[in-house]
This record gives C-alpha cells, sequence and structure tokens, in this order.
C-alpha cells in the first residue's frame, strides 16, 4: 500500500490531551498535530525521536497535520518504524488480502467490509463459492517490551475483548473466524497476548482459540523514497506466543 507521497519529518516533542501532538519539523517551525489513536501508545510515544507528519489541505479540518510514523530506537543501535495512526491497519490489511501477501486469508473472491455480529462489528468478512466464507478482525500492534517481545493490546481493550466474543460464538456455529494481528512495528518479530495489561482479553483469547478461532499476525515491510516511508507491505508472518 502506497503511503502520503507528501510525508514531512520532524522531531515529537509531546503528545497531550489523547489527540495532540507536538512537534518541531526539520524546518524548524512547531505544528500540533493529529495522534490518531485512542491507546495508551506505550512504548512508541517517546519524545525526542523523528516522526512523519501527511497534511491534509481540508480547510475543515480543525488540524492540518497528522502524526503517521516514528523512529524508535533499538537495542542494537538501529531504529525501528512504527504507525502509530491506528486507522491505517485495515487498509493495509486489505491490501495484502487482495495482493495474496497473506496466505491463509488467499483466493476470496469477495471483500466485505465492517459486517455487523451481534452487538460488535467486525472488519472484514471474505466469501468465495468454493472456500466458503470467513470472517476477519484487524488490531494493530506497536507494544515492544524491554523483553524484545510484541504485545497486543497496549491498555485494558473492553472493545477488544468483545470483538474476541463476537468471533468465538462465530466459531462455536462452525463459522470460520480469524483475528489478525497487524504488527505496524519493524521491530517486533512476534506477537503474544499482554495478560500483564489486560487479564480479560488474554483469557477471552484463550477461550477464543479453544473454540477455533484462528490468530495470525503479520508484520510490516516498509519502502523508503526521499527520506520518508512511501510504501508499506504486510508480508512478513510472524509467530504467536501464548
Amino acid at each position: 500500500m502506497t503511503t502520503n507521497s507528501a510525508l514531512v519529518s520532524g522531531v515529537l516533542l509531546r503528545r497531550y490531551k489523547r489527540f495532540l501532538a507536538d512537534v518541531q519539523l526539520d524546518s524548524g517551525e512547531e505544528v500540533v498535530a493529529h495522534c490518531p489513536n485512542t491507546g495508551s501508545m506505550k512504548a512508541v510515544n517517546v519524545p525526542g525521536c523523528r516522526v512523519w507528519l501527511s497534511r491534509s489541505d481540508n480547510p475543515k479540518r480543525k488540524l492540518a497535520w497528522t502524526w503517521e510514523w516514528i523512529a524508535l530506537p533499538q537495542p542494537d543501535g538501529s531504529q525501528a518504524l512504527a504507525s502509530v495512526h491506528t486507522g491505517r491497519a485495515n487498509r493495509i490489511v486489505e491490501a495484502a488480502i487482495l495482493a495474496g501477501d497473506i496466505a491463509p486469508l488467499a483466493g476470496y473472491q469477495t471483500l466485505k467490509r465492517e459486517v455487523k455480529i451481534g452487538d460488535a462489528r467486525l472488519d472484514f468478512w471474505l466469501s468465495d463459492p468454493d472456500k466458503g466464507g470467513v470472517y476477519v478482525e484487524v488490531k494493530q500492534v506497536t507494544l515492544k517490551e524491554a523483553d524484545g517481545h510484541g504485545y497486543f493490546p497496549d491498555s485494558v481493550s473492553v472493545r477488544g475483548t468483545k470483538h474476541l466474543h463476537a468471533l468465538t460464538a462465530l466459531a462455536e456455529q462452525g463459522e470460520r473466524a480469524v483475528l489478525l494481528f497487524c504488527v505496524a512495528h519493524e521491530g517486533i518479530h512476534d506477537v503474544a497476548p499482554a495478560a500483564h495489561i489486560d487479564t480479560v482479553y488474554a483469557a477471552a483469547l484463550a477461550n477464543a482459540v479453544n473454540a477455533g478461532v484462528e490468530v495470525l499476525a503479520y508484520g510490516i515491510t516498509l519502502d523508503w523514497k526521499a527520506g520518508a516511508p512511501a510504501a508499506v507491505r504486510l508480508s512478513r508472518p510472524l509467530p504467536i506466543r501464548r
């Protein structure tokens, strides 16, 4: 999936009031950017790190800038990019499904977004006359803890647990149901439920797996152009730790 071609880089000064971030652009200008992430952003809200913003010319927007990416220092001295824009995850996953990059979800003819199941909405319904159908719920993963492993969620997630209950009910009815972790952090190489953060979610995930829900994790790879992320693919299958 191609990203915004006009990303602008700067340095993160601070995130505050949940949806706001102060960034000093490379030009020296300080701007207020929209932070499109409702989570705790644990381990990715790191002032002083390089970030990339997109800019909108829509006059109806209160803030022209949107925080998209952050470069995080890794233990080996390298840097790994992580997405802070949770709204991009579904687009990344959809592009990967259509490109056939997610093998367990390849070969379906029809893709429908936002499918209502009970009191929950799941992200995708894939169907095919020969293969049948599959419900898919996407969760973006960016939490890398000090032990070097990736985890979800990064804060207590009542909504995430509700989605797991919906997937579990489908699996118990004989439907194919999939939880897909979109690992939007280059430095994460496996994923586990964050039982140390949300014990209820971790228990619900274990119950979902026992009911037949499939759990997949795929990581991003990035292409660069003119010093900024230019395209992202979800093509790295990653192991699930339980």
